[in-house]
């Protein structure tokens, strides 16, 4: 897998972890760090009906509850499937948080099969999630759900 290493390092921060919200917190701080194409990473926990969010590395978004079934966010709530959008300008479903966003990809976390939240990752540049991103981030995902 391309990302082997940064995989690797993540895969050691959630193994030494001190509970789901320390996992959280490293894994957002370790793809933030290690990829300059990230510019805002966070982590969506489902409460109800909508996703809140949890630890994130960034600019301050306003977007800290998001009803499931508005926006990128929770189109990949409901559908349990990776969103990939390669320019948001051109995406009626992105909620604008940084006038410098111009692409975003959304990885679900499920636990039993039942989705519990999600990885969110801006980029201040278009197209920049392909699909080393994707298998990537499904597997730092499946880490996640791996961890209450």
């Amino acid at each position: 897998m391309k990302h082997q290493k940064e995989f690797d390092e993540v895969k050691e921060l959630v193994l030494a972890a001190k509970g789901p919200e320390d996992m959280q917190s490293q894994v957002v701080s370790s793809l933030h760090k290690n990829f300059p194409n990230y510019n805002w990473v966070g982590i969506y926990r489902l409460e109800g009906e909508s996703l809140v969010l949890g630890p994130f590395q960034g600019k301050p978004t306003e977007h800290t509850r998001i009803p499931v079934g508005t926006g990128v966010c929770g189109a990949a709530a409901v559908s349990k499937r990776t969103e990939v959008v390669p320019d948001v300008q051109a995406d009626a479903r992105y909620l604008a948080c940084s006038l410098e966003t111009r692409s975003e990809i959304v990885v679900p976390v499920t636990r039993g099969g039942a989705f519990w939240g999600e990885i969110d990752i801006d980029s201040d540049r278009p197209n920049a999630f392909g699909p080393d991103d994707v298998k990537f981030l499904g597997a730092v995902a499946s880490l996640l759900s791996e961890r209450p």
